[in-house]
């Protein structure tokens, strides 16, 4: 069959063609082998840019569309669907991106971007000659899941599945549900008790015939991919195997411990914010007339570089507590400047000023307190004060020290077994901020709460909802559909060296027997068609389907 290719060019408003010349673009791809139809469009991605391409395939008999605009990772499943709906192989799709890589890289080169995005239509087009259709892969969803972490975030997601109709094991490796929230004695905004929330939740899991508590359990190991992956859990000195559909991390964070910092080791009367929610929970007071917070102790530089947020919150929440217990007390909060983000947390904020908790902002550029010294059973705090441009020193009874959530030891641990990944503070990271917050780039599994970044207890809800719903897309279908990027295998070539397993980074590729040799075998639904075991087969075994070295080589071919 002759090719028919038809090349859509896009404004993209004033993005594209703003920085160069959309115009002569199409004019150079008319001249362009087997083009057949150029057209463009003000924003190829709106309803009339993506109608205007199904009829153009109909109406011009286009065998391969090529569109010039964006950036594939947003737009490119949209112009797929497009191409399919009018009944095109949608792997018959080529995206070239002109914005990224050349009017926002090259603004103030109108002639030369102009020249660059003709480059770019003309690699594209040579590769889209040589695009082969492909049909995606249909694989069985097992309809389980396992949530990883038995805090707020874990037991809200196990819950949503299992309402849902899904069979959940959560597993958490202390003797009892809750996590961090043991421990806290008020929630805020809404200064509820803590526990008394707690109980609730923990009263629905246990009620929840459709969820399996493992408690004092770890997972051992995973293997498999979305839809099927094997799961083994110890448990005390038992183990037990488990096959489920998707996965769910919420193992939470922890508070830092500022040992060697602000004499935290050596007074008794310094103590964390931590230690002051047990105290309050258990004690209901505190015997201190004077108290003073200390805000971004081991966070934003000190010890770990990023501010945990919801240290401030806290520290009004408590502040307020003190103060309505006492009154008469004295309390102060030095902070860098405080993180209370929406116009609720700033409401709570101006209350505790109101009752007469008193703030005082320091630079960011010096430490918070420069001095801490015990005097007559007192702590004396000095800090110099920029307002009144000297040293000021504040007798305090108590000192409480706002420390930020660090990830938990057993994260890396967890990390490698998933092969997902962690990011430079730590946490996990997830596949996109915005456009995949709760994912990771390995399909089937997913985070939630303090484990991905410090949160407080509605966010981790928040995510932990987002999460399941999530989860439950796939298993709700029963199949998920993998691309068919994956890579083809010349088992006569192949000699088993296993450094395609190694460099896989989603765990799709293994080592089996055949006939008495050992050869690569590619797992299709973990495999997402990077490409980095046909770059290191030595033996040029491996051939990647949509992304062939010929195409690839066609496209190099015209850059040069």
């Amino acid at each position: 069959m002759a090719l028919r290719i038809g090349v859509f060019v896009c404004d993209c408003g004033t993005n594209i063609a703003g920085f160069l010349d959309v115009p002569k673009v199409c004019e150079y791809a008319k001249t362009l082998p087997d083009v057949v139809y150029v057209k463009e469009n003000m924003y190829t991605c709106s309803n009339a840019g993506i109608q205007e391409i199904m009829d153009a395939i109909k109406k011009h008999k286009l065998n391969r569309v090529v569109v010039a605009a964006c950036t594939p990772r947003t737009h490119e499943a949209l112009f797929r669907k497009a191409c399919e709906d009018a009944g095109l192989n949608k792997f018959l799709f080529e995206f070239v991106n002109i914005r990224d890589q050349c009017s926002w890289v090259h603004q103030k080169e109108r002639e030369k971007a102009t020249e660059k995005a003709k480059d770019l239509v003309r690699m594209g087009v040579a590769r889209a000659r040589l695009l082969e259709p492909l049909k995606e892969i249909k694989i069985d969803v097992e309809k389980k899941s396992l949530v990883i972490g038995g805090g707020i975030a874990g037991m809200t997601a196990a819950l949503s599945l299992a309402e849902q109709g899904f069979e959940v094991y959560l597993v958490e490796k202390e003797n009892r549900l809750g996590g961090l929230l043991n421990y806290i004695n008020q929630i805020y905004p809404s200064d509820a008790n803590a526990q008394q929330f707690l109980e609730e939740i923990v009263k629905r899991v246990e009620k929840k015939k459709k969820i399996h508590v493992l408690l004092n359990s770890e997972v051992e190991s995973v293997d498999g991919y979305i839809g099927n992956f094997n799961v083994r859990i110890r448990q005390k000195k038992e183990s037990k195997e488990i096959k489920v559909g998707t996965i769910i991390v919420a193992i939470g964070a922890k508070p830092y411990e500022p040992m060697h910092m602000y004499n935290y080791d050596e007074y008794e009367n310094v103590i964390t914010q931590f230690e002051l929610e047990k105290i309050l929970k258990e004690k209901g007071k505190i015997d201190a007339e004077s108290v003073v917070f200390i805000q971004c102790v081991g966070g934003r530089g000190e010890r770990v570089r990023y501010c945990s947020r919801i240290c401030c919150m806290n520290s009004i929440k408590n502040a307020r507590i003190i103060k309505k217990m006492m009154p008469n007390a004295n309390v102060y909060i030095i902070h860098k400047g405080m993180q209370t983000y929406g116009t609720e947390y700033e409401e709570y904020c101006r209350k505790a000023r109101e009752e007469g908790v008193r703030f005082i902002r320091v630079r960011d550029a010096v430490p918070t307190v420069t001095s801490l010294e015990k005097k007559d059973g007192r702590i004396a705090v000095g800090f110099y004060h920029p307002g009144l441009r000297r040293k000021v020193e504040i007798q305090a009874d108590l000192v409480v020290l706002s420390t930020p959530l660090i990830q938990r030891e057993d994260a890396k641990r967890i990390s490698q077994m998933l092969k997902v990944p962690l990011g430079q503070d730590g946490f996990f990271f997830e596949a996109h901020v915005k456009l995949r917050p709760v994912d990771f780039a390995t399909d089937g599994i997913y985070m939630a709460g303090s484990c991905r970044a410090p949160a407080s207890i509605d966010e981790c809800i928040m995510q932990a909802l987002a999460a399941a719903s999530r989860a439950a897309i796939p298993m709700a279908k029963g199949y998920v559909e993998a691309e068919p990027l994956m890579p083809l295998i010349d088992e006569s070539k192949c000699m088993g060296c296993g450094v395609c397993v190694e460099v896989c980074p989603y765990g799709a590729m293994k080592i089996v027997e055949k006939n008495g040799k050992k050869v690569a075998e590619n797992i299709p639904a973990a495999c997402k068609g990077c490409g980095a075991c046909g770059a290191s087969c030595i033996h040029k075994a491996i051939k990647m389907h949509h992304f062939a070295d010929e195409q690839i080589m066609a496209q190099i071919e015209e850059a040069i």
